[in-house]
């Protein structure tokens, strides 16, 4: 396989196709003929949000099993995985987000033992879903296979089974919003400083990688962003009709003092992080950004489309933050979760792409 190519620059916007002109409006004869009037241009395809890749494993590689546990910090469903000579050798800790697959995938399990046996990282890997994990192609409505029939019933039955297993995602997706995910984050962050507290000073701070869905937050734990008003305290978003509009109301309002001494931006909250194939990302997603950053992307990927990946980039560099982004050629979205392949060339970019990860932790 070639090497990854090194992201440059954006590339240049397509141009834009005129319109088609009216037809003419035809002369009136004995009876007036109606004006023909364009057919609309049909609207653009939605863009992709997840791939079978982030809410189906590959087959486990042959005679590899988890070695961690699973147990619960700040009250969420966490799998931890440990050197062996933790703690009598000094570790550092890693959080690790998964993709849909979540935190019951053996092979989520058996990437957070890669990085604690061959990094030497305490790894902490949350439930960011609440055992809610992404529907896969087992779990739509209609088997997308096809016993004896026609063709064309065999194509309605494909059809519905991609209609059904959309649906299905997105419904996903709108249980597990950036409101619901990062609270669940900010809960795990807390309890890992105070339950490894030894390993964040190791370190000097929480590193951090990401996979698929868990790739976007990788961005948003490594910026600094103003902290919104409290609610009630002026800006909020507190309406004379809701629920708690009254407490709000009795409820005393900051001093001047307390006002001034209020932070007003928070994080970053990782030291540095890597992140592989993310999905869902937007250009907003780059605001702040400051703990250094290395991305693995897939060429031509349209779950992290190349123009998001390139403003990413162009951001990075003019606010000066360090980073680093390398593009794997001929492999598919989710090619860097552990799995098995049967193409050597994905064989090798997996491999390549834990490297590349792994030595950035290393190196900050």
């Amino acid at each position: 396989m070639a090497d990854p190519e090194i992201a440059t620059k954006a590339p240049e916007s397509d141009a834009q196709e005129d319109a088609p002109a009216p037809a003419p409006v035809p002369v009136p004869t004995a009876v007036p003929t109606a004006v023909p009037t364009p057919a609309p241009a049909p609207a653009p395809a939605p863009a992709p949000t997840l791939s079978d890749h982030c809410t189906s494993d590959r087959p486990t590689p042959a005679g590899r099993a988890s070695t961690g546990e699973i147990t619960k910090l700040g009250d969420v469903d966490v799998y931890i995985s440990k050197p062996a000579d933790y703690p009598h050798t000094p570790s550092r800790l890693l959080l690790l987000l998964t993709g849909g697959t979540g935190l019951q995938s053996v092979n989520n399990q058996i990437q957070a033992d890669r990085f604690a046996s061959e990094g030497g990282y305490v790894v902490v890997m949350p439930d960011l879903f609440g055992g809610d994990a992404a529907p896969n192609s087992t779990k739509t409505a209609f088997s997308s296979g096809s016993e004896s029939g026609s063709s064309l019933l065999d194509t309605f039955k494909t059809k519905a089974a991609e209609a059904a297993k959309s649906f299905m995602i997105d419904m996903w997706l709108a249980r597990h919003t950036e409101e619901k995910v990062l609270p669940i984050l900010h809960k795990v962050l807390d309890a890992a400083r105070d339950e490894f507290a030894d390993a964040v000073a190791s370190g000097g701070g929480i590193y951090a990688v990401g996979y698929c869905f868990g790739g976007r937050y990788i961005f948003l734990l490594a910026a600094e962003r103003p902290v919104p008003p409290p609610s009630g305290a002026g800006g909020g978003l507190t309406m004379p009709w809701s629920p708690s509009a009254a407490a709000s109301a009795a409820s005393p309002q900051p001093s001047d003092d307390e006002e001034a001494s209020r932070p007003k931006t928070a994080g970053p909250y990782i030291k540095a992080g890597a992140i592989a194939h993310a999905t869902l990302v937007s250009r907003d997603d780059f605001a702040g950004l400051k703990a250094p950053i290395s991305v693995v992307s897939v060429e031509h990927d349209p779950m992290f489309p190349d123009e998001v990946r390139t403003a990413a980039e162009d951001y990075m560099s003019k606010n000066n933050v360090e980073h680093e982004v390398q593009v794997y050629p001929g492999v598919p979205h989710g090619f860097a979760v552990l799995g098995d392949y049967d193409d050597p060339n994905i064989q090798q970019a997996q491999v390549t792409a834990f490297e590349q990860m792994l030595k950035w932790l290393n190196d900050h």
